[in-house]
């Protein structure tokens, strides 16, 4: 045996295998909260269930779940970018806990790519439930997979950039109500369920401009009519994705 085999070695480990231990502890702590799974999987499910199967609201031509299917995978990524995250970096500030892990060898720009990621691996698994479940319904989609997941991408980086923004700058409490007040306000008013074209014409042009309406409608174009790429919709995410970060960034406070 030659010497120094058990000699201890302090110190980081590399950053890519810190980022990647966050990540799967966040993914962990977020698939585990009871609160965050009706959030998640369960909300969205049952909204994309109801709305499909029954004859509730107006969706024009053509079958309803290739209307609502775009939506609610809007919905998801809202969810889980913008409340999940926000409710839990919230509490997690208020705790001490991001006080914590910010003097932890891991960067506090670390961290955040770990909860991004953490964002991401949840999307996933809630995309691909989603699908199963809309394919179920009599689902057909066309349209270019690269656009969807260019949308996706600049739908998770608009909430998440919110999110944080909330989380880093309100009391954990206030940003409780106010992530579940917004989830609540854009379900009804983003164009989620009820086309927009159901609104009063002097707010559809301002509804229009929401993050969760932009998403939904490029969703739409491309899924459902078979779009090459809505540059509008993408326009207005990939601004919502800048001022959120970039705010974020800003205004994030950890204590």
């Amino acid at each position: 045996m030659s010497a120094g085999t058990y000699t201890p070695r302090p110190g980081a480990a590399p950053l890519p295998r810190m980022i990647a231990a966050q990540t799967a502890l966040e993914t962990r702590m977020l698939l585990r909260n009871g609160e965050q799974l009706l959030l998640t999987v369960i909300i969205p499910t049952l909204l994309l269930v109801l709305f499909s199967a029954v004859d509730i609201v107006d969706t024009g031509s053509g079958a309803s779940v290739d209307f609502q299917a775009p939506g609610i995978l809007a919905l998801a990524v809202m969810s889980t970018a913008f409340t999940g995250q926000a409710i839990a970096t919230g509490f997690e500030r208020r705790y001490g806990v991001l006080k914590r892990l910010g003097a932890s060898p891991l960067p506090r720009w670390a961290l955040m790519t770990a909860k991004t990621l953490s964002v991401l691996v949840t999307e996933v698994l809630q995309i691909v439930l989603l699908t199963v479940i809309a394919f179920a319904l009599g689902w057909s989609p066309h349209g270019n997979p690269l656009a969807v997941l260019l949308l996706l991408v600049l739908g998770t980086a608009a909430f998440s950039g919110l999110g944080l923004l909330m989380a880093g700058t309100l009391k954990a409490e206030a940003t409780l109500a106010a992530a579940n007040l917004v989830f609540l306000l854009l379900l009804v008013g983003g164009g989620v369920i009820v086309p927009l074209d159901k609104f009063p014409d002097a707010v559809q042009s301002v509804l229009g401009l929401l993050p969760v309406s932009a998403l939904s409608e490029g969703l739409r174009d491309v899924l459902q009519h078979g779009a090459s790429m809505p540059w509008a919709q993408a326009g207005i995410l990939a601004v919502w994705a800048v001022l959120g970060l970039g705010a974020a960034a800003k205004f994030f406070r950890w204590e």
